[in-house]
C-alpha cells in the first residue's frame, strides 16, 4: 500500500467523524436566547472534541511524513487509532447532553487515554519499521515524552472527575494546548535529510 492511500483514508474517516459530531448538535425549536444557552454544554463538548480531532489530524499528517514504506503493522496500528477516534462523537454527545456529569467525563477521559495510547502504538510501529534513521528516532522520542505527559494528565482528569468535573475539563484543554501546534521537528529533520 502506498502511504498516500493510507493518509487519504485516514483523512476521510476523520472528516466523517467531525461531520457526525456536528450533526449530533440538535437545532433548538424555539427562537429565544435561552434555547441557545441550554446548548452551551453540548457546544463546549463539541469545541473540545473538534479541537482534539484537529490536533490528531495535524499530528497524524506530520507523523506520516516520516513513513517511507507501509507495513501491515502500520496499517493495523492506524486502524486501531481510527477506531478509538471514531468513538469521540458518542462520548462528546453523551458528555454534552448530560452537562459534563461525572460518569460522562470519566468515559470521555478513558477514551482520550485510549486515543493517546493508540497514537503512541502507531508512532512506535512506524519507528520500528524505520529503525535505520536515527534522526527520526530522535523526533519520535521527543513526541513520546509529550505523549506520556498527556497520558498522565488524562489519568489525572479521571481522578478529578470524582471531585469536580470542571477541573477535568480544564485538564482536557491543557492537553489540547500542549498539542495544538504540530511538532516542527519532523519538518526540520525531513528538510535536512532532503538537503543532504
Amino acid at each position: 500500500m502506498n502511504k498516500n492511500r493510507l493518509e487519504a483514508f485516514s483523512d476521510g474517516v476523520l472528516a466523517i467523524i467531525i461531520t457526525i459530531m456536528v450533526l449530533e448538535i440538535k437545532v433548538p425549536h424555539g427562537t429565544d436566547w435561552a434555547e441557545l444557552k441550554a446548548l452551551t454544554p453540548v457546544f463546549l463538548s463539541y469545541v473540545l472534541s473538534f479541537l482534539y480531532l484537529g490536533i490528531y489530524w495535524g499530528n497524524h499528517h506530520h507523523l506520516l511524513h516520516t513513513v517511507r514504506h507501509i507495513s501491515t503493522g502500520i496499517i493495523w496500528s492506524n486502524l486501531n487509532l481510527l477506531f478509538w477516534l471514531s468513538l469521540i462523537p458518542f462520548a462528546t454527545g453523551w458528555m454534552g447532553e448530560n452537562h459534563f456529569a461525572r460518569n460522562t467525563v470519566i468515559v470521555y477521559a478513558i477514551l482520550m487515554v485510549s486515543c493517546a495510547i493508540s497514537y503512541t502504538i502507531l508512532q512506535r510501529t512506524i519507528e520500528a519499521c524505520h529503525k535505520i534513521d536515527p534522526l527520526m528516532v530522535k523526533v519520535h522520542r521527543g513526541q513520546a515524552r509529550k505523549g506520556f505527559v498527556s497520558l498522565a494528565i488524562y489519568i489525572l482528569s479521571i481522578a478529578m472527575a470524582f471531585y469536580d468535573t470542571r477541573i477535568s475539563g480544564l485538564l482536557f484543554f491543557t492537553v489540547s494546548i500542549l498539542w495544538i501546534v504540530p511538532d516542527k521537528n519532523i519538518e526540520r529533520v525531513l528538510r535536512e535529510a532532503q538537503e543532504q
